[in-house]
This record gives C-alpha cells, sequence and structure tokens, in this order.
C-alpha cells in the first residue's frame, strides 16, 4: 500500500512538478494520497461490518476498526458512525475512538517540537 501511494506521489511530481524523487513535495504528496484513501478504505471497513451485524456474519475485529483510525482513517471512521450509524452506542468503542486523535495531536505536537517549528516547554 504504502508503496504504491508513494509511487503515485512520485509519478505525479515526476510529470507535473520536475523534481527529485525524495523531495518534500513527493512526501506531502504521499500523505495526502495515504489520508485520502485510508479515510475510504475505513469507511467501506465500517459498511462492511454493519452488512456483517445485520446478517450475523463474521465481523471486522475492533482492533482492526482502531487500527484503520490510527493510520489516519478518524474522519473515515467518524463519517461511517454517523451515517451507518455504526459503533456509535458501544462507551467502551466510543472511549478508545475518541483517544485516537487525542494522540494524533499530541504526536504532531511532539514531532513539530522535535522539528523546532512549535517550541512547548
Amino acid at each position: 500500500y504504502a508503496c504504491s501511494m508513494m509511487g503515485l506521489a512520485y509519478w505525479i511530481e515526476h510529470n507535473y512538478f520536475r523534481v527529485t524523487p525524495f523531495a518534500l513535495k513527493t512526501f506531502l504528496l504521499f500523505f495526502a494520497f495515504h489520508l485520502v484513501f485510508i479515510n475510504i478504505f475505513t469507511f467501506f471497513a465500517y459498511w462492511k461490518d454493519k452488512k456483517a451485524a445485520i446478517k450475523g456474519e463474521w465481523r471486522i475485529p475492533e482492533k482492526d476498526l482502531h487500527s484503520l483510525e490510527l493510520l489516519g482513517g478518524w474522519s473515515g471512521a467518524l463519517l461511517g458512525q454517523k451515517l451507518l450509524r455504526h459503533k456509535n452506542r458501544k462507551k467502551t468503542y466510543q472511549t478508545i475512538f475518541w483517544l485516537v486523535p487525542l494522540v494524533q495531536i499530541v504526536f504532531v505536537l511532539v514531532v513539530l517540537h522535535y522539528l523546532g517549528v512549535l517550541h512547548i516547554l
């Protein structure tokens, strides 16, 4: 997955921007593509799990859904919860679900602090 996303970002950059393959633009394109596709994938995982729940079939484990959220699919998961009315009543699931963006925000702040962009302490 990551290799195909990086390849797509490189192809777009190489054909339209004409810069080196490891330039900042390539990585930014990779992250943009990653966020779009991981959110679409996460939404469809919620849809598949909701469909399986209705039919009484095999379900997607909650840890897998949380992993998709942590990988950047949090907004796709939120959209899946709202539109599909799925996984929005279970308290333990919701607690972990809302911790994911908190962890992501803390991670971004730590990275920005490490890069010298933001001085937290």
